[in-house]
């Protein structure tokens, strides 16, 4: 993967006469392989900027690139596609189907696109391993506790193979010590499978354990630091 590259994002809303300006003018570039954390109060638009870099919204204007391919260009279906193929993601609820076991909740994103299923199940597999969740497979999530289920929403992003994840406050719903496994396991995912990871958080102890901090305040970046840099500062 090349990357993602944000250009001049704008992103707003019509509430009646008002105009909600959830991103106001964000330019960013995110590498191949990058750990970042984007952290904000509640409305600094973390949240929207997920959205847009998952390619779930379209911007008001500006640019989202891909793989180097300007996804405006794109077509519904293109978009979609793309977003199927290199884009994982994480949510704070999991997500669960409860009528689903395990492994067919890991394996469900296989059902959209042709032809990945033979090589996708082997994969969901190994994955349920990485995420010591192998003797679990065929268990309902709502057997599970919720470190448990995050760990298996974790192998869900990845069943795909994406060469990016986006994580929306992955560790908002489970205690301090299940995070903390949570943010290793996706650390291992970085370091060992060579996957970009881009996480928001209000949690500042999750975004210290990530290395590079990008801040947002009113729908526009205000800090952007190595995370050594940050702690330092």
């Amino acid at each position: 993967m090349d990357g993602i590259e944000l250009i001049d994002l704008h992103k707003h809303y019509r509430q009646g006469a008002t105009v909600v300006r959830a991103l106001d003018g964000v330019s960013l570039r995110i590498e191949s392989g990058d750990f970042v954390s984007i952290v904000g109060r509640s409305g600094s638009g973390k949240t929207t900027l997920l959205d847009l870099m998952g390619l779930l919204l379209k911007p008001s204007s500006g640019a989202v690139r891909l793989d180097g391919v300007d996804t405006a260009r794109l077509s519904a279906r293109g978009r979609a596609d793309l977003r199927g193929r290199r884009i994982g993601f994480v949510f704070q609820e999991y997500n669960l189907l409860p009528s689903l076991s395990v492994l067919e909740n890991v394996t469900l994103p296989l059902h959209y696109v042709r032809g990945s299923s033979r090589e996708g199940h082997r994969r969901a597999l190994r994955l349920l391993e990485l995420v010591g969740l192998a003797d679990r497979a065929h268990t309902r999530p709502l057997e599970l506790s919720g470190g448990q289920q995050q760990r298996v929403a974790i192998a869900r992003a990845l069943v795909m193979n994406p060469a990016l994840v986006l994580a929306d406050e992955p560790t908002g719903a489970v205690d301090t010590e299940t995070s903390e496994q949570i943010v290793t396991l996706m650390r291992t995912l970085n370091r060992d499978e060579g996957i970009t990871f881009v996480i928001v958080t209000h949690d500042l102890e999750l975004a210290a354990r990530t290395d590079r901090m990008i801040r947002l305040r009113d729908g526009r970046i205000v800090g952007d630091h190595s995370v050594e840099r940050e702690l330092a500062s």
